[in-house]
């Protein structure tokens, strides 16, 4: 183990990636199905609900300082699902094709094994990281007021 991993501990993010993405591996497949899909099914919180516990992963990303370049894609995979949950019933299919937080910790894992310890972040790169941390959620909840609004529609 490379001092760097000793320095971040990755363990969270491991399970909540499998928790999130792979939860359950569908019989007679090699798919898995997590609680992304499925809390993404409860009108309202369940995009909001995802979004908070997938940004546990990136929070790791932050806390091993991570290139701003990685943090950014990773904040583009959380957006991407985040949008793709707007979309009712095929958004959670498309969520389980997409799995974003398995993305994600292959992003982490590999900057943890590539870099040894990097200095100390700078203000910008705080800065940077706490937006691209609230961007995703933002988006979520975004995408959580437009589906009820959309329902609200809908039903009425």
């Amino acid at each position: 183990m490379s001092e760097r991993a000793r320095e971040v501990d990755v363990a969270v993010s491991r399970r909540v990636a499998r928790v999130m993405d792979d939860a359950v591996i569908v019989p007679g497949t090699r798919i898995g199905v997590g609680l992304d899909a499925v809390i993404g099914l409860v009108p309202g919180i369940g995009d909001a609900l995802g979004s908070v516990l997938s940004g546990v992963i990136v929070r790791d990303a932050v806390r091993a300082r991570v290139p701003m370049a990685v943090l950014a894609r990773m904040g583009l995979n959380l957006l991407l699902d985040a949008v793709l949950g707007l979309v009712p019933g095929v958004g959670d299919l498309l969520d389980v094709a997409h799995r974003a937080n398995r993305k994600n910790l292959r992003l982490l894992l590999r900057e943890v094994e590539r870099q040894p310890l990097r200095e100390p972040p700078s203000a910008a790169y705080v800065a940077g990281a706490a937006a691209l941390m609230v961007v995703p959620l933002v988006a979520g909840i975004a995408a959580t007021v437009l589906g009820i609004w959309l329902l609200w529609r809908w039903i009425t």
